[in-house]
C-alpha cells in the first residue's frame, strides 16, 4: 500500500515536471533524519507533560498540521492532491516509527512543484494584461476556503491574486512596463528560492507538525534552529555585526551595527553586496551569489577573534563593477535591539509635568551558558532593567511602566528574578509537573529595585514569562495592568539535546523544546488559555479566533489549584474604577485615540469581509477616501506628534501608503526610511498608559487615605 502510495505521489511529480520542462531536485530524507524523528517520539511519548501515543490517531492530526504547514491558504494544491494524499493519512506514525520518512518527503516534492506550476502561470498572465473596469473581488485569505476542485478554479484564484499585485502597483503610481517588470522579477524569485530548499526544510517543517499534535509548544529545532534559538536567548552571536537581506540574489548589507567590526573598519556601507566569503587571506573565498541567506550568514559567523575575508561588490557599482576584499576580525556582537531601553514620557497634569519612566523589554533573555561558566557579566534581561531602573531614579521619574507587548517570553528564571525587582521578598509562580507535583518558585532576594507607582502594559502577544510577570505583580497588587488579554500560554518548556541523550560526539540529532509543566498564579489560576486580564482595557485590533492560545485545538484547559502563601503588597480594587473613570472622560476627548478606534472598526470590518475590489474606479475611490481622512487627521490633530515607540497599529500602518512593494524590491535606504517613519509615529496606547500613571499619581498624592488603603508600602515623590 505504501509502495502505491509513493508511486502515485512520483507520477504526479513527473508528469508535472514533464510538462513544465523544469528540472526540480527530488529532496530525500537523510539517514540521521529518521532516527532523530524516532528519537524524538520515545523522549514526547515518554516525559511529555502531557504523553500522546504515537498511532493512527496522531497521525491524522499529523496529517492535517503538515498541509496547513505547506499550504495553509488552500493555493498551491488542487483537491485531487489532497484525495491522492488520503493513503499517507494513516500512516505517519509508522514513517516516525520504522524511520522511513519517504512519504511525507513526497508530499513535499510535490508541493514543491505546485509552487513551480502555480508561479510559472503567475508569470504567464503578465504578458496579457488585466482588465480594471470589471467588477470583481479577490479573497486575500483563504485557510477556511476549500481546495480548488479544478485547474480552472485554482488558475482563477491565481489571475485575481496577480491581478491584485499589478492593481496594487498601478495605483501606487507605476506604469504597466515597470509593474511587469516588479512582478516577473518577484515570481522568478520565487522559483528561485524553491530552487533551494533543502531536505533540512523539509525535515524542520514535518517535525514541526508533529511535535505541535502533542501540544502547541512543542517544536523540534535542527541544529541551524538550535543556533538560532540560543541566540536569540542570550542576545548575542559572533560575527561581523551586520544585518543582511537577500535582495535580487545578492546578500546585500542592511545594518551595520554600531561598535560591530563592520561598523569600526570603514569599509563597508548599506547596500554593499557579499559575492564571497573566505575563512583566511591565504585561502581562496567561496562564491555565495545566489546562496541562501542562511547559508551565507554561516560561513560569516565562526570563531571569536579569527579572521573572515568578503569579496564585496560596492553599492555604487553595477553587476560587473569592480570588487573590493575587505578582511575583519569577527567578534561578540550584542543584539542590542532586542535589549531593554528605557525612555521618559512627560505628562502634563494641570501645571502639573509628571515623568514616567518606560521600559520596553521585548524578550525574557538570559546568557545560560555564561551564567553556568560563572561569568559575572552574563546578559540578563533582569540585571538591565536593574541599571535602567537606576537610572530611572537618577532622573526622579514620579512612576514606572513596563512595556511588555509582543514580548512572547523567554527564560521563566527571569521572569521570576525581574518580578523580585518590584516586590520583597515571596513566591512568584507555582509549577505543576506531570507527576503532579507543585513547585513554587519565589523571589529571595530582600527589598525591591524601585518601590514607586508601576504599570504593566500588555496585549495579546504577551505570552507565557510575560504572563507569569504580570499576573503575579497583579496577584500582589504591585501595579496597574493595562492592556488587552495576553496570550494564554500557561506551559513552561526545557530543551532536550537529542545528541546529549545518545552521547554524540558532534551535533546530529538537534533538540526539542518540549513542554514539562504547567505554571500556576500565586493565585491558585493559570493563565492557560484565559491568560492576564487587565486592570483597564485598551482598544486591540488583534483576531482571538487566530491568535492565542485558545485558537488552538489542542491547548491545555483552564484549571486551578491551591492559592501560594504570600502577602500583597497593596489592593487595586478602590483604585482602578477611579482610573477607568478617568481614562474613559479623556479618550472620549482625545482626537488621536478616537482615530485609532476609528481604524481598528475599519480593520475588523475588513477581515471579516475578507473581500477586496479589483476593480480600480472602486479602488481609487477607498484610497482617496482613505488619504481624505488621514489629511484632516493631519490638520485637525492638537495632540503632540512626538515619538515615543514604535509599536504594530492599525493606525501606524496607515501612516505609510501602499507602494505595492514588497521590502526586498524597494532600494534599501527608502525602505528604511519607510521603518523610520513606523517607528516615528506616536504610540497613542503608551501615550494613554503613561497617562493612567499620572491619574494614579494624582490619586494618591490627594488622598493619604486612599493611598494608605491601595499601596500601603509604595514611595511617592
Amino acid at each position: 500500500m505504501k509502495n502505491k502510495l509513493l508511486w502515485l505521489l512520483f507520477a504526479f511529480v513527473t508528469s508535472s515536471q514533464t510538462a513544465l520542462s523544469l528540472e526540480i531536485p527530488q529532496l530525500k530524507p537523510l539517514q540521521e533524519q529518521s532516527q532523530a524523528a524516532h528519537l524524538t517520539a520515545e523522549v514526547l511519548t515518554r516525559y511529555h507533560y502531557k504523553p500522546v501515543k504515537l498511532d493512527h490517531t496522531s497521525s491524522s492530526k499529523i496529517f492535517d498540521n503538515y498541509l496547513k504547514s505547506l499550504d495553509g491558504q488552500h493555493i498551491f494544491f488542487l483537491q485531487a492532491d489532497i484525495d491522492q494524499f488520503s493513503e499517507a493519512r494513516t500512516k505517519l506514525d509508522d514513517a516516525i516509527l520504522k524511520e522511513d520518512l519517504a512519504i511525507p518527503f513526497a508530499i513535499f516534492n510535490l508541493y514543491q512543484q505546485r509552487i513551480v506550476e502555480r508561479t510559472t502561470y503567475a508569470r504567464s498572465l503578465l504578458k496579457k494584461g488585466f482588465n480594471f473596469e470589471k467588477a470583481e473581488s479577490y479573497q486575500y485569505t483563504r485557510e477556511k476556503s476549500a481546495w480548488a476542485q479544478s485547474q480552472d478554479e485554482i488558475n482563477d484564484l491565481w489571475r485575481k491574486r496577480v491581478k491584485n499585485d499589478w492593481l496594487r502597483l498601478k495605483l501606487a503610481g507605476k506604469d504597466d512596463k515597470s509593474i511587469v517588470g516588479t512582478l516577473d522579477k518577484r515570481y522568478e524569485n520565487t522559483l528561485s528560492s524553491i530552487a533551494k530548499i533543502k531536505n533540512d526544510d523539509v525535515f524542520q517543517t514535518f517535525m514541526n507538525a508533529y511535535t505541535m499534535t502533542v501540544d502547541p509548544h512543542t517544536n523540534y529545532f535542527g541544529i541551524r534552529a538550535s543556533e538560532d534559538f540560543d541566540i536569540s536567548m542570550k542576545l548575542s552571536l559572533v560575527g561581523i555585526g551586520a544585518v543582511l537581506q537577500d535582495k535580487d540574489e545578492y546578500t546585500t548589507i542592511r545594518e551595520l551595527v554600531t561598535g560591530g567590526p563592520a561598523a569600526l573598519s570603514g569599509k563597508l556601507k548599506v547596500g554593499d553586496r557579499i559575492v564571497g566569503v573566505g575563512q583566511s587571506e591565504n585561502k581562496p573565498t567561496t562564491d555565495v551569489m545566489g546562496w541562501r541567506l542562511d547559508d551565507t550568514v554561516a560561513l560569516i559567523r565562526g570563531a571569536e577573534n579569527s579572521a573572515v575575508v568578503l569579496d564585496i561588490l560596492p553599492v555604487e557599482a553595477g553587476p560587473d563593477g569592480q570588487h573590493k576584499s575587505i578582511t575583519l576580525t569577527r567578534k561578540k556582537i550584542s543584539l542590542e535591539q532586542q535589549a531593554a531601553k528605557k525612555s521618559i514620557i512627560e505628562v502634563k497634569d494641570g501645571n502639573i509635568n509628571r515623568q514616567i519612566g518606560v521600559i520596553t523589554l521585548p524578550v525574557f533573555y538570559q546568557d545560560f551558558g555564561a551564567r553556568q561558566k560563572g561569568d559575572k557579566n552574563y546578559k540578563s534581561a533582569t540585571r538591565d532593567v536593574s541599571r535602567l531602573l537606576d537610572e530611572l531614579k537618577k532622573a526622579k521619574v514620579d512612576s514606572v511602566l513596563v512595556d511588555l507587548r509582543d514580548n512572547g517570553g523567554g527564560s521563566l528564571d527571569e521572569a521570576i528574578e525581574l518580578t523580585g525587582l518590584f516586590i520583597d521578598k515571596g513566591p512568584v509562580v507555582q509549577e505543576r509537573d506531570v507527576k503532579g507535583n507543585i513547585k513554587v518558585d519565589s523571589d529571595t532576594n530582600a527589598g525591591a529595585a524601585w518601590k514607586g507607582p508601576l504599570g504593566i502594559l500588555i496585549n495579546r502577544g504577551s505570552a507565557s514569562a510575560s504572563e507569569i510577570f504580570a499576573a503575579a505583580i497583579q496577584d500582589y497588587g504591585r501595579g496597574v495592568i493595562i492592556g488587552e488579554q495576553s496570550f494564554g500560554k500557561g506551559t513552561v518548556q526545557s530543551v532536550v539535546d537529542l545528541d546529549q541523550l545518545v552521547k554524540n560526539d558532534q551535533p546530529k540529532f538537534g533538540e526539542i523544546k518540549m513542554t514539562i509543566a504547567q505554571f500556576f498564579r500565586i493565585n491558585g489560576g493559570t493563565t492557560q488559555l484565559r491568560g492576564v486580564m487587565p486592570d483597564i482595557s485598551l482598544p486591540s485590533a488583534s483576531d482571538t479566533e487566530s491568535f492565542g492560545e485558545s485558537s488552538f485545538d489542542n491547548a491545555l484547559p483552564w484549571s486551578q489549584i491551591k492559592a501560594a502563601d504570600f502577602t500583597p503588597a497593596g489592593d487595586l480594587k478602590a483604585l482602578v474604577p477611579m482610573l477607568t473613570a478617568s481614562h474613559d472622560a479623556r479618550i472620549n476627548k482625545d482626537k488621536d485615540y478616537q482615530y485609532l478606534m476609528e481604524d481598528i472598526a475599519e480593520f475588523n470590518v475588513q477581515r471579516k469581509s475578507n473581500l477586496i475590489s479589483l476593480n480600480e474606479i472602486e479602488r481609487r475611490k477607498e484610497r482617496e477616501v482613505r488619504d481624505a481622512r488621514l489629511a484632516s487627521r493631519g490638520k485637525s490633530s492638537d495632540t503632540d506628534k512626538k515619538s515615543i515607540s514604535s509599536p504594530s497599529t492599525a493606525t501606524q500602518s496607515a501612516a505609510i501608503q501602499d507602494d505595492g512593494l514588497q521590502s526586498n524590491e524597494r532600494n534599501i535606504d527608502s525602505d528604511l526610511a519607510m521603518e523610520k517613519v513606523r517607528k516615528n509615529n506616536k504610540d497613542i496606547l503608551l501615550s494613554e498608559s503613561a497617562h493612567i500613571l499620572s491619574d494614579e499619581l494624582n490619586l494618591l498624592k490627594t488622598n493619604p487615605k486612599l493611598a494608605a488603603s491601595v499601596l500601603p508600602n509604595i514611595k511617592i515623590h
